[in-house]
């Protein structure tokens, strides 16, 4: 199974008619925040494939559509009221959703750095990784793993992130690796400038991979490559 992992940048060779051709054996799209909604409508219009993605710290216009009030904490809005229009991806922020054979689980926002929206303090994200645990759990006993893919915003402490508050990582994101080892912990929020950037770190059991621009994860290979290089 081919992924294309999308984040923070809309990137000319996703966002472009060639898009059937270039990602035409791609089976499923993970979008780790801060890109527009009609991005993702663009994606999901033109591959016709599962679109899974979490909200950002940015481009939050929607973010109301898809919690009460904006509330991160609430339950999940009514997504037909009056005024919203879907744009065919689903918002996987505090849900375990399944595709294709894998487990997916999503955690979006950054850390809090100004009090602005979809943003946690470090003991907020722990919250929201307590209320997976019951999915998770049931997975662990029916399906034998707990998942396969953690879709975040941010990065997990230590790793990819930065030193200014705003680009802070996770400590709980550790935790959530050494206790449930998804094979994948896909984030964003980390832009590479340069082609020395770490993309790649090997964790655990785990390979966090910043899905800035746009890159494709081989499954079946069990390897991962720059879409860039297809």
């Amino acid at each position: 199974m081919k992924i294309l992992c999308i984040s923070d940048q809309i990137d000319p060779l996703v966002y472009t008619n060639s898009i059937k051709e270039r990602f035409r054996d791609v089976d499923m799209v993970l979008s780790a925040g801060d890109l527009p909604m009609d991005y993702l409508d663009f994606i999901v219009s033109s591959l016709n494939k599962p679109l899974f993605f979490v909200f950002g710290n940015h481009n939050l216009k929607e973010l109301k559509y898809y919690t009460k009030g904006g509330d991160p904490f609430a339950e999940e809005a009514d997504l037909g009221k009056p005024g919203f229009q879907g744009s065919g991806a689903v918002h996987v922020h505090g849900r375990v959703v399944h595709e294709n054979g894998l487990i997916i689980a999503g955690l979006g926002g950054s850390m809090r750095y100004n009090h602005g929206e979809n943003q946690f303090t470090e003991f907020q994200m722990k919250m929201q990784i307590l209320r997976l645990v019951p999915a998770l759990l049931f997975n662990r006993i029916f399906r034998g793993r707990y998942l396969d893919i953690l879709l975040t915003h941010a990065s997990p402490k230590g790793i990819h992130d930065k030193q200014d508050k705003c680009h802070w990582g996770f400590e709980s994101f550790l935790w959530f690796m050494k206790k449930f080892r998804p094979r994948y912990l896909i984030h964003g929020h980390i832009h590479l400038y340069d082609l020395a950037d770490v993309r790649l770190t090997q964790y655990e059991k785990t390979q966090v991979i910043n899905a800035y621009s746009q890159y494709v994860i081989d499954t079946a290979a069990g390897e991962l490559m720059t879409a860039k290089e297809n």
